[in-house]
């Protein structure tokens, strides 16, 4: 069998059992959600978000002690940001039974202003990085204490507004797992999730050689597009069963832990500050991704029903529109 063929059946079978475990877990978490009383704004934000980029989480960190190839970590990250929001849109798409910004609850418009602040920083991090501008303390960039600082205070006030103003939880009917059960599927689920990641810079090392792409553009769109078949799963698995907070706030969620992993993989390169080996087309995908959060924003304050030629809503048209320009500008570059 050729090497190319090869390689692009890895890719296709790693991104399987990643989008398999995915499945899985949005059924784990609205039992979770159910038994334990957390609304499945808090459970898609913290519990399904945080296992779903754990595939980003890994690759980014095998990809830059194993790999050597901190493109394809910084690349995987931010594209997986502006996949995250083009689900979004994919959701808005598919779901007929009303209006999706019109079902959710509002606390999510806190989580995307967030995503806002985070996705700028990471974009003004990128480009002060590889003009050697960004002071560092040893071998860590404080641009990336600056983004856990930042991630700290969301996750913190996120909790306390769901304490006092908690999110609808009667969207779906209550799951029949037990809570043993659920928590059990959940564990192997992620287990299954972790492996998978581990395995995808090998993978996407070897697919830019041959294909003969740069490793941010194979990172941005690639596996990027890997590592987030887990969001596609789980959200969409989450809008079957009606559990459409939990669907928004797992693609949210992921965001806010997503640009918190560029913190982490600064923090495992230990060559130096990881933002100033970066291409700066990656400051295209922060700031892409900074655009749609402040149209989910616009959409979940405004709540528009009117669909547009009967396709979707003119916000969802939007977030695809700059999905496709993002593309664009790191194709025309890798």
């Amino acid at each position: 069998m050729k090497p190319i063929v090869l390689i692009w059946l890895e890719f296709a079978l790693c991104a399987g059992l990643i989008g398999f475990a995915g499945v899985r877990l949005s059924r784990y978490g609205d039992a979770i959600a159910a038994h334990t009383g957390l609304s499945r704004n808090w459970v898609g934000l913290i519990l399904l978000a945080t296992v779903t980029s754990l595939p980003e989480l890994v690759t980014g960190l095998s990809a830059v002690t194993v790999a050597a190839a901190p493109d394809i970590a910084v690349g995987d990250v931010l594209g997986a940001c502006v996949l995250n929001l083009t689900i979004l849109a994919m959701v808005d798409l598919l779901y007929r039974q009303g209006s999706l910004y019109e079902e959710v609850g509002p606390g999510h418009v806190v989580s995307a202003g967030f995503g806002v602040l985070l996705l700028a920083a990471a974009g003004l991090a990128v480009l002060l990085g590889t003009q050697n501008m960004m002071p560092s303390i040893g071998h860590i960039s404080v641009a990336s204490l600056l983004l856990l600082g930042v991630y700290l205070v969301a996750m913190r006030t996120i909790y306390l507004i769901e304490q006092h103003h908690p999110a609808r939880t009667g969207e779906a009917e209550r799951p029949t797992l037990t809570l043993k059960a659920a928590l059990m599927g959940y564990g192997m689920a992620s287990i299954v999730i972790v492996g998978a990641g581990i395995w995808l810079p090998i993978i996407g090392v070897e697919l830019a050689r041959l294909m003969g792409w740069t490793h941010s553009f194979v990172g941005t769109l690639f596996i990027a597009l890997a590592t987030t078949v887990p969001e596609m799963a789980t959200t969409w698995g989450a809008v079957r069963i009606g559990a459409l907070d939990m669907a928004l706030g797992n693609l949210l969620g992921s965001n806010l832990f997503d640009v918190l992993i560029l913190a982490l993989v600064d923090v495992a390169y230990v060559k130096g500050s990881i933002y100033a080996q970066l291409s700066p087309v990656h400051a295209a995908s922060a700031f892409t991704a900074c655009l749609m959060s402040a149209i989910v924003i616009v959409s979940l304050a405004s709540r528009p029903a009117r669909r547009v030629a009967g396709i979707a809503t003119w916000s969802s048209l939007a977030l695809l529109a700059l999905y496709l320009l993002n593309a664009a500008i790191q194709f025309l570059h890798g």
